[in-house]
């Protein structure tokens, strides 16, 4: 495409993200300073709108959104059993003033991992009147149809952190949990250096992002690493006593066991089974994300390694899609919008 400044009042959103090669979405967050974008892709944008004249009339595009009176819902795992979402809720309430800008109101609410809560919070967002959602799913029959019915009635569902596929929903927005798990396997067989007896604690079976780290990491150690060796498989419904209890039972069962796989939270339980059991130092441990309580048992030695997924994006993002479709029409980028999963050991933690 051609453009000289002549013609630049006739521009429009399209026009520059064709011209940038990107989405109107991103144009879009560059002009409004929201959500994530490389510097040097918002450098990019604004070069191209300077050299164009372009001029957007973010003031009317403001007024529009405000007129539809937006109402979004964001429904959380319950952040006092489970601290990673302390962080995704700072995300949230990230883009909390600037929603307010626009006359949108977000209502969070918390469930633990059961279906029926999942869908009696859902329904209680309906009844208040509800034109987006965002939610960590429980990946169960009776959340899908819920949301499915959701999706029917135009209702756009962004699922954050754990995924329901086949619900109609625009994106989810997540690690990408299966090579997650595959990055715990690779972990696990550096840092053992040879044969080892694994333990693994997962959640819930029905949460996806626990069972797809547990394939990931299940056909990693059998494809790659056969000399590592799953004895045992518990559930800890991401409860701390829970875990403790888990763990400290897995080990008197199993005292083979040389490393521990956390595919959920619990974390800081399942650490002190192990250090009440007197196997400090003895059990390698591999878990996922950097809570607090984490990057201290990082930090003491308790934990070889733990793996993140930048949950203040996962709070942020979802709501930067609900804006973008309900507002402005503007579709999401991609359906698996992916966060980056990166390794953290004691050296570079802080």
């Amino acid at each position: 495409m051609k453009i000289t400044r002549e013609r630049s009042d006739l521009l429009t959103m399209k026009d520059i993200a064709q011209l940038a090669g990107v989405s109107r979405g991103t144009v879009d967050r560059v002009l409004n300073n929201r959500g994530a974008v490389s510097p040097e892709t918002a450098e990019r944008i604004r070069s191209i709108m300077r050299a164009v004249n372009y001029t957007p009339n973010l003031a009317g595009k403001t007024l529009a959104i405000k007129k539809k009176q937006l109402r979004f819902g964001f429904i959380l795992f319950d952040i006092t059993k489970n601290p990673f979402f302390l962080d995704v809720l700072q995300g949230i309430q990230s883009r909390m003033d600037q929603l307010t800008e626009y006359g949108v109101e977000v209502e969070i609410c918390y469930t633990d991992m059961s279906a029926e809560k999942q869908v009696s919070a859902i329904e209680a967002l309906c009844e208040n009147g509800l034109d987006g959602l965002a939610i960590t799913a429980v990946n169960h029959p009776l959340v899908s149809a819920q949301l499915g019915a959701l999706t029917q009635r135009g209702v756009p569902v962004v699922t954050v952190n754990s995924d329901v596929p086949n619900c109609g929903r625009i994106a989810f927005v997540g690690s990408d949990y299966y090579k997650s798990g595959k990055t715990a396997a690779g972990l696990m067989n550096l840092i053992c250096g040879g044969p080892a007896k694994a333990g693994v604690l997962i959640g819930s079976p029905w949460v996806m992002c626990d069972s797809e780290r547990l394939s990931g990491f299940v056909e990693q150690l059998g494809e790659q690493y056969p000399h590592i060796q799953i004895v045992h498989t518990a559930v800890n419904h991401s409860d701390e006593f829970e875990s403790y209890t888990a763990t400290q039972k897995m080990l008197e069962e199993f005292p083979e066991i040389t490393a521990l796989y956390l595919a959920a939270a619990g974390v800081e339980g399942a650490c002190r089974a192990i250090s009440d059991l007197g196997h400090k130092g003895d059990i390698t441990v591999i878990s996922h994300d950097a809570p607090p309580a984490t990057r201290k048992l990082l930090e003491d030695g308790s934990i070889a390694a733990t793996i993140t997924q930048q949950p203040f994006v996962q709070g942020a993002k979802p709501l930067d899609i609900l804006l973008d479709y309900l507002g402005m029409n503007i579709p999401p980028e991609k359906e698996y919008i992916y966060t980056k999963i990166e390794i953290k050991i004691r050296e570079n933690m802080l």
